[in-house]
């Protein structure tokens, strides 16, 4: 009987008993994903692979493939995603499941942490969650932060958060999360051990409207050569809905892929993905793990509540907006048609001066010609008395225009009637 090592990835030993070519049972000792000893037995046949069948504590078997040197390869135990379909119940983007497949599952922390910072695997040897919660525990949606405090290869903090409200105000929230996490010296210690701080937001809006990016990164430069302060500080934000504006460099670290995870709203979207990335599939069957958990599936529940609760806040608040855009639209509209009211006023008011100066000529004619006529002197004086002070009465300018007019024509009948008169007297 031969002890050989059998390839699996996790830490408690399990004997598999094998059947060599002379028929001879071989025990292999190996390492399972279960936390109890785990049996499996497999028939030789030969050099082609072999079946075997694992059961272990509270599962139900299952059928493996070895190969005829008596060796296991790794066992990947059921997690249930295979035989998910339909819609899924908890969007992707539920903030509290988006903390729990990161606490749950550290190696897919550190796949997505590689994609996001662009590292390769070997780059990042540890990654650790400085913020734990205990998952399935009640929380306070109104003071309850689920930004994810990550201490990357003992040298650099990251803060993730998943953010599925705008609440307009990101810009200034992440930069409060990169200041607060950048500020982490002990008493005392000196500055030049200040850890590299990184921020990171995935985002289930679009920031910029006007400049939309799917991944766009931002640091600190000098506004005229953009020479860079400082590496130590950086902040990143990813639109999980503009996966069409990834570029070539995005999808060469599959940051495409995590977006659409946590995008995705059937199970048949989700495990078409965990096709394409091992992480990715870790990260699936972990969240489907997840959401068969009541207590963590409760609170990802409680936390949709809070987001329709402020959709609808949301929602309020962006009808009132609204309403109040439209009111203001229809005040500039008058306030335009006044305006152009004010300026057909203005050019009557100008045709009345220009008309009260042709008055004022007249009047210097009548004046004239009173002069002209000594009886007519006190009745012509009268009347520029009376068109004296029709200057200060604009109110009454047509009616007085018209009477002024009316004088005008009589004056004029008049001056007719006396030269008449003294053409008589002439004669």
């Amino acid at each position: 009987m031969n002890n050989k090592n059998a390839n699996l990835v996790t830490d408690n030993p399990v004997y598999v008993t094998h059947a060599g070519a002379d028929n001879a049972p071989e025990t292999v000792t190996c390492t399972a994903s279960g936390t109890v000893p785990e049996t499996v037995t497999c028939m030789a046949s030969g050099a082609v692979p072999e079946t075997a069948t694992r059961t272990a504590s509270g599962t139900v078997p299952e059928t493996v493939t070895c190969t005829a040197s008596g060796t296991v390869p790794e066992l990947t135990p059921s997690t249930g995603l295979e035989s998910a379909t339909g819609p899924v119940t908890i969007p992707m983007y539920n903030d509290y499941l988006f903390r729990a497949l990161l606490q749950r599952n550290n190696r897919v922390l550190k796949g997505l942490i590689c994609s996001l910072l662009r590292l390769d695997a070997d780059q990042v040897l540890t990654v650790s969650i400085t913020n734990p919660i205990e998952l399935g525990d009640t929380i306070d949606n109104r003071y309850f932060f689920l930004d994810i405090k990550v201490l990357m290869n003992n040298q650099t903090y990251i803060n993730l958060e998943m953010q599925v409200i705008n609440e307009h105000n990101w810009t200034d929230r992440s930069l409060s999360y990169l200041c607060r996490s950048f500020d982490h010296l002990e008493h005392n210690q000196d500055y030049r051990y200040v850890k590299p701080t990184i921020q990171i937001g995935l985002l289930n809006f679009t920031l910029f409207p006007e400049d939309p990016e799917f991944y766009a990164t931002y640091q600190f430069l000098n506004v005229k050569n953009h020479m860079l302060y400082s590496d130590k500080l950086r902040l990143s934000v990813l639109d999980l809905t503009r996966i069409d504006l990834a570029t070539e460099e995005d999808k060469s670290y599959h940051i495409d892929y995590w977006a659409s995870l946590f995008k995705s709203t059937t199970w048949e979207e989700i495990k078409m993905l965990a096709q394409k990335d091992d992480v990715i599939n870790d990260a699936s069957s972990t969240i489907y793990q997840l959401t068969q958990e009541e207590k963590v599936r409760l609170q990802c529940e409680a936390r949709e509540d809070y987001y329709r609760r402020q959709n609808y806040v949301e929602e309020e608040f962006a009808r009132k907006e609204a309403a109040i855009a439209e009111k203001d639209a229809a005040i500039a509209e008058k306030n335009a048609v006044l305006a152009e009211r004010d300026a057909v006023l203005a050019k009557k008011d100008a045709a009345l001066a220009e008309r009260d100066a042709e008055i004022a000529e007249r009047d210097a004619e009548i004046a004239e010609r009173d002069a002209e006529i000594a009886e007519k002197d006190a009745i012509l004086a009268e009347k520029v008395a009376v068109l004296a002070d029709k200057d200060s009465e604009i109110a009454e300018k047509n009616y007085i225009l018209a009477e002024r007019d009316a004088e005008i024509a009589e004056k004029d009948s008049e001056i007719a009637r006396l030269k008449k008169l003294l053409s008589g007297k002439g004669n």
